[in-house]
């Protein structure tokens, strides 16, 4: 039995890269100059064909500029859900906060291109570069020069009387009571076991990716990215017992509306496509084979507990005085 090193995942190249997708935070003026700034580097210096989504390209300031207008007309544009890049793209270049990464990872259905995101949204847990060196930090991973995170997701299928297709999630599924202001009450199946029923507002269901998003506030434990796990998290549960449990990665986990239920349930995907689940529908949850390769700045322990501290202030807390020598006390000296 063999523990693989986090630190031998490195990022490697079977050929050097050419086509790049840049994503762009949208509505958020402050992101033009440095998507201009990118774009022109990408295109000019490296020579790399540059994919943007359309409604990115077609943005009033960036058609008003003339002086980027050259590179404008080089870019390679697409449409979601009609265009498919999933075959022709060699590396993603996030610019924004940790929702252009679930973006990302939401173009890709299946395998993903390496992902470099930087910071210039509001959290930035997942974007864990700095725009200031993009061109030294671009330059050595195009090179190869970096270590990766294999992020895991889930693969998740509603069953319903209508066929309908797998979802690749990177962050986490929520099923939650909608409009209604009954309690949600659905029964959890584990590899086609009734393990338990959920009487509460709801359930999540997380990769470690997730762990820290709206699981973390639902008062789930933090899990690192590189543990083969899932996590299950009540939310608001009319229980006093109910702590969120950890399963092994690659389990099928299986929700459905319990048969005492009152009221339908609402199941979300990294917080898009929500659509209603009744009685007879089944949400079937696994870990999915395609992982999203994020690229560290540092390295992935590092990353990581680094994001902890200065986005969510893990255990930060005024420091404890040392005591004054004891020799030094007046209380010794009688």
């Amino acid at each position: 039995w063999h523990i693989q090193d986090p630190a031998s995942q490195r990022l490697t190249w079977n050929k050097a890269p050419v086509n790049v997708l840049v994503i762009r935070k949208i509505r958020d003026e402050s992101l033009v100059e440095p998507f201009k700034e990118l774009c022109r580097f990408l295109v000019e210096e490296k020579q790399m064909m540059v994919y943007v989504e359309r409604r990115v390209a077609d943005d009033a300031t960036l058609s008003k500029d003339e002086a980027f207008g050259s590179i404008r007309n080089q870019l390679c544009t697409f449409r979601e859900g009609y265009d498919d890049i999933s075959d022709c793209i060699d590396l993603i270049i996030c610019l924004g906060g940790d929702g252009t990464l679930l973006y990302a990872s939401s173009l890709f259905q299946g395998s993903v291109p390496p992902v470099m995101a930087f910071h210039l949204g509001s959290l930035g847990f997942l974007t864990p570069f700095k725009f200031e060196s993009y061109r030294t930090e671009v330059a050595k991973v195009l090179e190869g020069n970096a270590a990766i995170t294999l992020r895991s997701r889930l693969k998740v299928k509603v069953v319903k009387d209508i066929p309908s297709n797998l979802t690749q999630v990177l962050n986490e599924v929520v099923v939650d009571r909608g409009p209604s202001s009954y309690l949600s009450n659905v029964d959890l199946y584990l590899d086609g076991r009734l393990i338990t029923s959920v009487q509460g507002d709801g359930v999540i269901v997380s990769t470690p990716t997730g762990s820290t998003a709206y699981a973390a506030a639902a008062g789930a434990s933090m899990i690192h990215p590189n543990v083969p796990a899932i996590m299950v998290t009540p939310i608001c549960p009319h229980s006093l017992s109910f702590r969120p449990i950890v399963v092994p990665a690659g389990v099928e986990l299986m929700i459905t509306l319990s048969p005492e239920a009152r009221n339908n349930v609402w199941v979300s995907f990294d917080g898009r496509r929500r659509q209603e689940i009744q009685h007879g529908d089944c949400i079937k949850i696994t870990t999915s084979c395609y992982p999203v390769p994020s690229i560290c700045c540092h390295d992935l322990v590092y990353d990581w507990f680094e994001s902890l501290a200065q986005c969510l202030h893990w255990n930060v807390r005024k420091r404890q005085a040392r005591l004054a020598d004891v020799s030094d006390s007046s209380d010794t000296e009688n």
